[in-house]
């Protein structure tokens, strides 16, 4: 595989040597471990077409792009109860 040199300030470049150094491996293994990491948009809508595709398959149902960007945010909502809870109970302890 061929290489090449980013330049990043001497502070980066140090925090990445410690980072690396930590996890046994080179500064390279580590910037090419951290960017595999972080999917590009491209890559992100590659896999929500892939998800909709198994959810259209699973339920039996064509449900068009349209219809998913209308339907609530499940998860979302399922984060906003649980705050909710958290919070409720902090207030009931204290």
């Amino acid at each position: 595989m061929a290489s090449t040199t980013i330049q990043v300030p001497r502070e980066t470049r140090d925090h990445l040597a410690e980072l690396a150094k930590e996890r046994g491996m080179s500064i390279g293994l580590l910037v090419a471990a951290l960017a595999e990491e972080q999917p590009t948009a491209a890559q992100r809508a590659e896999r929500l077409a892939a998800d909709r595709d198994v959810v259209r398959r699973v339920i039996g149902v064509d449900i068009g792009d349209e219809e998913f960007e209308q339907a609530p945010d499940v998860l979302g909502n399922i984060y906003k109860i649980a705050a909710e809870k958290v919070r409720a109970a902090r207030d009931t302890a204290a």
